[in-house]
């Protein structure tokens, strides 16, 4: 098995697509045409990770945080960064990242850190902008089914809990061939004037060429009219961080408490008590204080995450509970979640959980 069949599998999991702009996913060190020998799946790809990958014969590193974030004009090995690039490079071991694409996936970091509280009726916290996208094509009654099924079957017309969704409208249109043309209907030079169906669809906008492809292919024209709209609804089950629930309402306290224990969280800081019960909590893991505001108006009790500074605390306003339960501490699953889907598609290969622990916030 060559490397560029398990990204395949890796991007099944989580798209590409799906990472936010700043980010840096995907394949960051290696050639995709290598033989694979074995996958290590780790939180943080640093050195000594890798000198576990080599201990352990696998020449792919799948990691949650990518080693390389920013730019490197040189690598000399004068930081934690470059000599973990050299020691890969020099031992022909590949590297991939997945990171805020399975940070926005419905079934991703946070979907994983509801589950592990035992939280219900997870829905997105932040639902995903600019990534839903509309075709509206053209063709004849007869061809009709035939494009809609094959736009469906490439992954268009689907909505929330609903596929095969379109919208399909009655019209007339013309059109004139040259002497270059062969129409389907009528003949070069004549002026063709006959009922069409418009079908509109929506998409991810990662699936683009795909969709493309099947109404090219599909479609009963020689020449095929369709227009591609960018659309500015927000996709409801892509995006970072979750508002779920317990069944039970509990103390503040005995929150905290099983946060602490679900999550083997070494300490927690959080804002002042409101003296409510917490049923609603938001949860998004890693650095998430941008997502306080948010928290609030979706009506949670409570909002788990990391990285909160002194002034951030203030802006619970008492009305809700703001905890930082530490960075890794949030994302800590997630290599686990990793290691499972792989293990389900990959049958009869090395996939091995790291042992390392890359937290680099230890406790007193």
């Amino acid at each position: 098995m060559k490397i560029k069949e398990i990204l395949l599998v890796l991007e099944e999991m989580a798209p590409l697509a799906y990472a936010e702009d700043f980010d840096n996913v995907g394949l960051l060190v290696g050639n995709q045409e290598t033989e694979a020998t074995g996958i290590l799946v780790c939180h943080d790809a640093l050195e000594n990770v890798i000198e576990e990958a080599i201990a352990e014969k696998c020449n792919l590193v799948v990691c949650f945080h990518p080693i390389l974030f920013s730019g490197l004009k040189k690598i000399t090995g004068k930081n934690y960064v470059e000599r973990a690039v050299i020691k890969a490079i020099k031992n022909d071991i590949a590297i991939y990242a997945v990171h805020t694409a399975l940070d926005n996936h419905p079934e991703g970091v946070n979907k994983i850190f509801c589950d592990a509280l035992g939280l219900k009726n997870s829905k997105i916290l932040i639902p995903k902008q600019n990534f839903i996208r509309k075709l509206v094509t053209y063709t004849i009654p007869e061809n009709a089914e035939k494009v809609r099924n094959a736009l469906f079957d490439a992954g268009a017309g689907q909505i929330g809990n609903y596929e095969d969704c379109s919208f399909n409208s009655k019209g007339i249109g013309t059109y004139m061939g040259n002497e270059h043309s062969n129409p389907q209907l009528g003949e070069r030079f004549e002026f063709v004037e006959g009922e069409e169906i418009k079908i509109e669809v929506t998409f991810e906008k990662q699936l683009e060429s795909k969709i493309l492809k099947a109404l090219f292919k599909s479609h009963a024209y020689e020449e095929v009219a369709y227009e591609v709209y960018e659309l500015q609804n927000k996709h409801q089950n892509i995006g970072l961080g979750m508002i779920a629930e317990f069944e039970v309402p509990m103390d503040e306290k005995d929150f905290l408490n099983l946060v602490k224990e679900k999550m083997l969280s070494d300490g927690i800081r959080h804002s002042t008590f409101t003296g409510k019960p917490i049923k609603k909590v938001a949860v998004l893991g890693g650095s998430g204080s941008y997502a306080i505001k948010n928290a609030i108006s979706a009506g949670a009790d409570a909002f788990l995450t990391a990285d909160l500074k002194y002034h951030q605390f203030y802006e619970a306003e008492n009305r809700l509970l703001l905890a930082d339960i530490g960075h890794f501490e949030s994302e800590r699953y997630t290599k686990n979640y990793i290691v499972d889907f792989l293990r389900k598609k990959i049958l009869n290969f090395a996939i091995i959980l790291s042992e390392e622990n890359t937290n680099p916030v230890k406790y007193l």
